[in-house]
C-alpha cells in the first residue's frame, strides 16, 4: 500500500468529514518555507503550518539546539523538579513580555493554555472568598477545542454539539466605531453584576473568525474598564504572539496590560507541542498561601519538556535578531503594497493587513467548509501554495524567512484565484 492508502486505514484527521474527503496528502520533508510530498512535488507553506513554523521548517539553529539538548536531558516531571531550559526560557520571556508579567505556567497546546487561564481566574476569586463564575468573551471568538476554551469560543461550526455542557459565558460584540457606545454599556452592565471573573479576548486579530481585525483603542478601554471593576483580563495570544502583528505581542499595542496571557503555536517554532499561561504577580499572590488547597492543582505530564523549552529559547533568540525583525517589517510592507494593488478588483470585497497577516474577502457567498471553498483550496495546492481559505476569506501568514520571490508566488496565486470565482 502507498502512504495515502495506509493513512486511510487507521487515521482520523482534524476538521475533516472523512466520507467527503477520504485522502490526505503525504508530506515527507520540509525545509524553509517549502513542504515536499511523497511524489516530489513542493509547496510554499503560506500559513506556516497553522502559524507555528515562523522561522522556517527545520531551521538549523533550532534543530541544532534541540539535538544538543536531546543528549543531555530529554524529559523530567516538572512537579518537584526544575531544569536549566525551563529557567532560561522564563528569563528570556520576561525580557520580551509586557512588563507586568511575572510568572509562567506550562501546559501543552493553545487550548490548554486557555483552560489554565480560565481556571486560574475562577480560582483567583474562590481563593479570595468571592463567588464569580462568569466569563465575558467576544462574539465569533475562537480559543480552542477543549471544554474551557470551547466555552469561551463563539463559532458554532465547532461547538454546536456541546453547547449544553459549557461554562457560563456572556458575549459582547467586537467593538468598532459604530457600536462602541452600546458595547461599553452592555459590558459595564455585565461587570456591575459582580459575577464576572474574567474578560477573555484575542487581541486585534480574531484568527478563526476569518482574520477579523479591530482597533487597539477600543480594546484598550475595555481592558481598563474590566480592571477597574476588579475583573481579570486574559489575552489569548496563541495565534498573535511572537511577532505576527508586527510587535512581539499584540498586547503591546495597548497601554492597559492583561492580567494573563496565553501563548503557544510559534512559541516552539513548530518543533514540539508546548504552551504557556503567563500572569502578573497580583494573580500569582492569590495562590501563594499556607493552605495547600489554595495552590493551583493543574498539571500536564509533559509540562516544561526540556526539548520544547530549548526550541522556544532558540526561537526567541531568532525573533529578537535584527534579521527576523527586518523580515517582519519587509513582509508587512510587501503585504501593504499587494493590498493596494488588489483591493480595487471587483471580485474583492475587502482587504486587511496587520503585521505579517494579509487577508482578503472574496465578493461571493461561500460556506466555511463548502464546495467552492474546497475548490479554492485544491486550486492553491495545484499551484504549489498551501493556503486554507476560511469561507470566502483568503489569507496568508507566511514564515518570517520567506523571500520576496516566494511572497510574489503567493500573491500571484491569490490574484489568479479571482479568475475562477
Amino acid at each position: 500500500m502507498n502512504l495515502k492508502q495506509r493513512d486511510r486505514k487507521h487515521l482520523w484527521h482534524p476538521l475533516t468529514q472523512h466520507k467527503l474527503h477520504p485522502e490526505h496528502l503525504p508530506i515527507v520533508r520540509a525545509e524553509g518555507v517549502w513542504l515536499f510530498d511523497d511524489e516530489g512535488n513542493k509547496y510554499i507553506d503560506g500559513i506556516a503550518s497553522w502559524y507555528t513554523c515562523m522561522y522556517g521548517h527545520s531551521n538549523p539553529k533550532i534543530i541544532s539546539a534541540v539535538k544538543q539538548q536531546l543528549g543531555v536531558l530529554d524529559q523530567v516531571v516538572f512537579s518537584g523538579f526544575t531544569h536549566p531550559p525551563a529557567i532560561e526560557l522564563s528569563e528570556k520571556l520576561m525580557d520580551i513580555l509586557p512588563d507586568n508579567m511575572a510568572k509562567i505556567f506550562f501546559s501543552d497546546n493553545g487550548s490548554t493554555s486557555v483552560d489554565v487561564a480560565i481556571k486560574i481566574a475562577l480560582q483567583y476569586y474562590f481563593n479570595k472568598g468571592e463567588k464569580r463564575n462568569k466569563v465575558i468573551a467576544l462574539h465569533n471568538a475562537f480559543h480552542g477545542d477543549t471544554f474551557g476554551a470551547m466555552s469561551v469560543s463563539g463559532l458554532s461550526v465547532y461547538n454546536g454539539p456541546f453547547e449544553d455542557f459549557l461554562l457560563r459565558i456572556e458575549r459582547i460584540a467586537v467593538p468598532d466605531e459604530q457600536n462602541w457606545e452600546s458595547v461599553v454599556k452592555e459590558f459595564k452592565n455585565l461587570l456591575d453584576t459582580g459575577e464576572v471573573a474574567a474578560f477573555i479576548y484575542e487581541p486585534l486579530v480574531q484568527g478563526a473568525a476569518s482574520m477579523h481585525m479591530f482597533a487597539p483603542e477600543h480594546l484598550d478601554q475595555l481592558i481598563s474598564i474590566a480592571q477597574k471593576a476588579q475583573v481579570l483580563t486574559i489575552a489569548d495570544e496563541v495565534m498573535t504572539g511572537f511577532g505576527k502583528t508586527g510587535l512581539n505581542f499584540a498586547s503591546e499595542y495597548m497601554e492597559a496590560k492583561p492580567d494573563l496571557i496565553c501563548l503557544s503555536k510559534s512559541l516552539t517554532a513548530g518543533v514540539a507541542p508546548m504552551a504557556l499561561t503567563c500572569c502578573s504577580q497580583k494573580v500569582y499572590d492569590a495562590f501563594y498561601d499556607d493552605e495547600i488547597s489554595k495552590g493551583f492543582f493543574h498539571g500536564h505530564t509533559y509540562s516544561a519538556n526540556p526539548l520544547a523549552c530549548t526550541a522556544a529559547i532558540a526561537g526567541i533568540d531568532l525573533l529578537c535578531s535584527e534579521e527576523i525583525q527586518n523580515n517582519i517589517q519587509r513582509i508587512n510592507k510587501r503585504h501593504l503594497k499587494f493590498e493596494r494593488h488588489i483591493s480595487n478588483n471587483p471580485k474583492v470585497k475587502s482587504t486587511r493587513v496587520r503585521g505579517v497577516i494579509f487577508a482578503l474577502d472574496l465578493n461571493v457567498q461561500m460556506d466555511r467548509y463548502g464546495k467552492l471553498r474546497d475548490q479554492l483550496y485544491a486550486f492553491f495546492m495545484k499551484e504549489g501554495v498551501v493556503l486554507r481559505p476560511l469561507g470566502n476569506t483568503v489569507y496568508t501568514l507566511p514564515p518570517y524567512v520567506i523571500t520576496d520571490s516566494e511572497l510574489d508566488k503567493i500573491y500571484e496565486v491569490i490574484e489568479k484565484c479571482l479568475d475562477i470565482i
